[in-house]
């Protein structure tokens, strides 16, 4: 059953994605041949007028297939033979879609779960932040420097600094009063260094604030997947860390069935499971968004660097050029995949 739940999670993120780039295109006038979702043989399909929907066996992928996507087409319908403009409002309509998606789910789930400003409920007595001063109902504002808004930043920033060098930290006190303090962390008896503090979630009062939350929710997971994919490249994550679906799936099937061993009821079960999916696609969302804005060719980043590069040049690449560039990044996604995917298969069941 969990299986499924994993991939409805993946089907809706894609086929919201594929379905930015089938809307802006339609919007362009541009002929759309196929609209399907997963990738393989076709389970089910049907025509209607010029374009084929079509859901395909294996459920991790999609596409949206144009006129003229990959070639130069004499058509009015061509996506080739649109402004540049067009054409990149076309490529970016699908990550575009996915942070549209996360920041939908984010209203939803913090009207059911609240939001986490970056306010002090919590200092340990003895801890590094009592000793710097640092005080409950205390706001934080700047973690070295750089503005937050939710209290998990703090978290991720502890996460990825595990050394205990010291941090500046800005906060605002309930009156109005502004304070920067740098705090060494503590090693505590498990090895890890802890500042000492603690936060926590608080409810929404009203759909302004649900909407005004999503936005910094949304905000959160970009600053976290950028964070991560700096870490990666930096060669700072161990292999371990890092998963594909399969992984992903992995995790989110052992998340569900914790769920269901902590609540006391069916019906309670169900509503924890339901949000702590809609979080997972929200993760999910605002990574595959983020992905593929990266100028890698084969992906969308990399057709928009392409079209950008024609809207300076003011001349297109050449068709043939273009098409090998993105051939040699289809194959290296791919192997990419292929490690991802093996690297899944290594962590899950080894």
């Amino acid at each position: 059953m969990n299986i499924i739940f994993v991939i409805l999670i993946f089907g809706v993120i894609i086929a919201f994605h594929e379905f930015g780039h089938f809307l802006v295109a339609k919007l362009n006038h541009v002929g759309v041949t196929e609209f399907a979702i997963g990738l393989g043989p076709a389970i089910f399909s049907f025509t209607k007028k010029e374009t084929k929907y079509s859901i395909r066996l294996i459920p991790m992928g999609g596409y949206c297939l144009m006129v003229g996507e990959d070639e130069i087409v004499d058509a009015e319908n061509s996506f080739s033979n649109k402004s540049v403009l067009a054409r990149m409002a076309i490529v970016l309509a699908g990550p575009v879609f996915n942070f549209i998606l996360a920041f939908i789910f984010s209203i939803v789930l913090i009207h059911f779960t609240g939001c986490d400003p970056a306010d002090i409920q919590y200092v340990a007595e003895g801890s590094a932040a009592e000793e710097a001063g640092i005080q409950e109902g205390d706001k934080l504002l700047r973690i070295n420097g750089s503005r937050i808004f939710n209290y998990r930043e703090l978290l991720l920033h502890m996460q990825l600094e595990k050394d205990g060098r010291p941090v500046e930290l800005t906060f605002e006190k309930p009156d109005g009063e502004r304070y920067t303090v740098t705090v060494t962390p503590k090693l505590n008896q498990k090895g890890e260094y802890k500042l000492g503090l603690g936060g926590g979630y608080t409810k929404s009062e009203n759909i302004g604030t649900d909407i005004a939350y999503a936005g910094l929710e949304l905000r959160y997971w970009v600053k976290a997947t950028l964070t991560s994919l700096r870490m990666i490249f930096q060669g700072k994550v161990k292999s371990k860390d890092v998963m594909g679906p399969v992984g992903v799936g992995g995790v989110i099937n052992d998340m569900i069935e914790e769920v269901k061993d902590e609540s006391e009821t069916k019906k309670e079960a169900v509503i924890n499971v339901l949000l702590n999916l809609l979080n997972w696609c929200v993760l999910l969302s605002v990574n595959l968004g983020i992905m593929n804005l990266l100028p890698i060719p084969a992906l969308d980043g990399g057709r928009l660097l392409f079209l950008i590069i024609e809207a300076i040049r003011r001349k297109r690449i050449p068709q043939e050029k273009e098409a090998i560039v993105n051939l040699i990044g289809f194959v290296l996604v791919i192997c990419l995949m292929v490690v991802v995917f093996f690297n899944d298969i290594r962590n899950v069941f080894f």
